[in-house]
């Protein structure tokens, strides 16, 4: 008999039509105007090869136990195990670790997206588990937004402030005269949301922008990142000189007179400071729109001629959130800030800035910024925490100190991994320096649904289920809409909830009570729906009574009546508003963060070159610039073995963008298999000419599943396209720490030859138990 249920994904609400025991298919949401194609790789992926079935123990680790031959993850064969001897194995090794190194010795930052359920989320599931047993080596800020979330506190409001404040689209629609888009506004990137994206705002948005008469321009090194018909016009510009562009426009405003004075001085602190800088009077390099154009690869008369329009304007001005992913990542996001002040716009509706309208869908939806249920994690009392970019950093050098955001830190010596709802062989960057640090924990436990990288160089793999396979809520900020989302199916093979399986480990760690505080999943569920009940009444929400919305299936909140404008408030009335920063105002000079002596960060925005660059000596070996974007057919890696990312790969593998010219002088046609390579590694791709790009310019989305050539060998080809064997492990800066993985350059060449089979989606060989158990 066949039954339909919702479910919520990062992209999308569903109603899921199952029967027989398996999904026979997910349909859009009737409530989401601009549907993403993504939820039809679930139904096949659910059951296909890659589905992890059983708990599996690396062969050498289950016969010789924590710290063997390391050196083999990823490529040795597994033994299947029954739950109770994994879970055994694993309640040991936390107990051995624990009582030998200490709690500082486990790390659980386990960061991805997971689910978008709010209680069967990995992250939080496996947080509040290590909570309860003592704590964990946990990590600060995201891959996405490091750079920004450290800065952006410091000289105007936090990142989560910002984002929950951002201008929403009819106000921009109604007021927003020309919309500047540095790094545009990817619609591909619009179709996620965290914890959830019911209702798709961000085509319509543009599409009425244009249809209003608001002029639209993408600045930056593909035409493809803004598109809204035939009103945009792009300015392309080499990756990373964002903050040069800005600095010669910010030159014309103040030279030509055309800055606002009485906003600066009202809402602004330390303009004199930045205006010396900009004129070149400590320096000596004035930063006018000649110089920043000789930087961008553009012309002066194009950016001083943007200048004009922008303060003749209501402008809104809006940076994508892969400028900050990149060498000196803070600079673009602090001269935005900087740009909209000199134009006096911030806090008017329609003008000022944004930071990541197009990153995920929810930014500038016309919606609440209530996030509805949330399970709380407790407190952690270990005290240590890394930036989240510094994974590598930590494993190869324990004890080392570093610097971040004022303080100096030391590394932890960490002895055992447990990952849960990501895949850090997706995120991180230089993969090859990742796989030499992973060789260096002496446990590493992965809770995982499918057989992708993590999970083969893990030591034991506990099989998770999926969304469709338990209940949940789904819910998300500045989402109007929240999902019941029902179980569709019974558990694959023998998956069970990192719910089951942390309560089942922290039974055996005497924790259980901490954990589970007595609940099952539904007493869970109706727990956090009824605090979320009380915590939607300052938003004007009257959410009705856990049945009632779990019977209807969904609930529909109300929209704001008045659209958002950020800063608004701040405009009206500062010193009743002010800000968090030290001063209550924007800081355009940061006092504080100047006192902290980073020479790679000082006190007000400035250009400084990036470590790789079109404009710098390294592109006399590799002379193109690799842009390592979010993917279209996939979130992250999820779902890359799905359908839709499938029918995405060009000769099974992922693609790569070059402009014709540039393929053309390398010998390189649609289609051909391309190994792309620089001395961080090197892997294999499809190509796709694109006119699109920028001369010198390379796009390749990340997400392909690591499949080395030769598994656990570092430095062997990627086969499949991940672009990150080709990133920089480097902090942005000693202030933010964040991620660089969009300042890297490389070379592209015809493979010779027949390329190696994909055998990313195989899983691990399996050695049967009495093998393993005779040894």
């Amino acid at each position: 008999m066949k039954k339909r249920t919702l479910t919520s994904t990062h992209w999308g609400a569903y109603e899921v039509e199952s029967g027989r025991g398996r999904v026979l298919g997910l349909h859009p949401f009737a409530h989401d105007p601009d549907p993403s194609p993504i939820g039809n790789s679930i139904p096949a992926a659910l059951t296909g090869r890659s589905r992890i079935l059983r708990p599996a123990v690396r062969k050498t680790y289950l016969e010789r136990g924590p710290g063997a031959a390391t050196e083999k993850r990823g490529a040795e064969t597994f033994v299947e195990v029954s739950w109770q001897e994994a879970l055994d194995l694993v309640a040991a090794e936390l107990k051995r670790v624990r009582h030998v190194f200490g709690n500082e010795s486990i790390f659980a930052g386990s960061y991805g997206w997971s689910s978008a359920g709010r209680f069967h989320h990995a992250q939080s599931q496996v947080h509040r588990f290590m909570n309860a047993i003592g704590g964990y080596c946990a990590h600060v800020g995201t891959y996405s937004l490091g750079a920004g979330r450290t800065l952006m506190p410091r000289i105007v409001m936090p990142m989560d402030d910002l984002l929950a404040q951002l201008t929403a689209w009819p106000s921009i629609e109604a007021h927003c005269e020309l919309f500047v888009g540095f790094g545009g506004v990817p619609l591909k990137n619009a179709q996620i949301g965290v914890g959830g994206a019911s209702q798709h705002w961000v085509r319509q948005g543009l599409e009425r922008l244009v249809a209003a008469g608001c002029a639209l321009v993408n600045i930056g090194p593909a035409a493809g990142d803004l598109r809204a018909g035939d009103g945009v016009e792009w300015i392309p510009i080499r990756p990373n000189t964002d903050t040069a562009v800005m600095l010669g426009i910010a030159h014309t405003l103040l030279t030509e007179d055309l800055h606002d004075r009485a906003f600066l001085d009202r809402y602004c602190v330390g303009f004199e400071r930045f205006s010396a800088y900009l004129l070149g009077e400590t320096d000596g390099q004035a930063k006018h729109a000649a110089w920043a154009a000789r930087i961008a690869g553009t012309d002066a008369g194009t950016i001083s001629g943007l200048a004009h329009r922008m303060a003749a304007s209501r402008t809104m001005i809006n940076a994508s959130w892969s400028l900050q992913r990149a060498d000196h990542g803070e600079q673009p996001y602090w001269m935005l800030v900087v740009l909209a002040a000199m134009l006096g716009q911030t806090g008017l509706p329609g003008g000022g800035f944004g930071v990541g309208y197009g990153a995920v869908n929810n930014g500038g939806a016309h919606a609440a910024s209530f996030s509805g249920p949330v399970l709380p994690q407790g407190k952690n009392p270990v005290r240590i925490a890394i930036p989240v970019a510094r994974i590598s950093d930590m494993l190869l050098n324990p004890g080392a100190q570093y610097q971040f955001d004022c303080g100096t830190h030391a590394y932890p010596d960490i002895r055992l991994i447990y990952w849960a709802g990501g895949n850090p062989f997706h995120h991180h960057q230089d993969l090859n320096r990742m796989l030499a640090a992973w060789r260096r924990p002496e446990t590493i436990v992965v809770n995982e649904q499918y057989w992708n990288a993590s999970a083969k160089l893990a030591d034991v793999v506990l099989p998770a289920t999926t969304m469709l396979e338990r209940n949940d809520i789904g819910s998300a900020s500045r989402d109007r809409f929240m999902i019941a989302m029902k179980q569709a199916i019974e558990p694959v093979g023998e998956a069970r909830d990192d719910y089951a399986i942390f309560s089942e480990l922290s039974a055996r760690l005497a924790a259980k009570h901490a954990y589970t505080e007595g609940r099952d999943t539904m007493q869970w569920l109706r727990h956090m729906y009824q605090t979320a009940r009380e915590r939607a009444r300052p938003f004007d929400i009257a959410l009705p009574e856990f049945d009632e919305f779990w019977d209807a299936g969904f609930l529909e909140m109300a929209a704001p009546a008045d659209a958002a404008v950020l800063l608004s408030a701040f405009r009206a009335d500062p010193d009743a508003h002010p800000l968090k920063t030290p001063s209550g105002k924007i800081e355009i000079y940061s006092q504080t963060i100047a006192s902290f002596g980073y020479d790679d960060c000082p006190g007000h925005p400035v250009w400084l070159e990036p470590a790789e660059w079109l404009g710098g000596t390294g592109v006399r070996r590799y002379p193109l610039h690799l842009i390592s974007n979010q993917p279209a057919t996939k979130l992250h890696s999820q779902y890359d073995h799905g359908v839709v990312s499938l029918a995405g790969k060009v000769s099974g593998r992922e693609p790569i963008a070059l402009h014709p010219q540039d393929a053309r002088s390398r010998g390189i046609a649609e289609g051909d298999v391309v190994r792309v390579f620089n001395d961080r590694g090197a892997c294999l791709a499809g190509a796709r000419l694109n006119a699109g790009l920028m001369r010198g310019v390379v796009q390749m989305a990340t997400g392909a599943w690591y499949d080395p050539l030769q598994p656990g060998l570092i430095g062997t080809l990627d086969k499949h396209g991940n672009a990150n064997v080709l990133t920089l492990d480097k902090g942005t800066s000693r202030l933010g720490q964040g991620c660089s993985a969009q300042t890297a350059l490389v070379e592209v060449e015809l493979y010779p030859g027949v390329p190696p089979p994909i055998t990313a989606y195989d899983p691990p060989g399996f050695a049967p138990q009495e093998t393993a158990r005779n040894k």
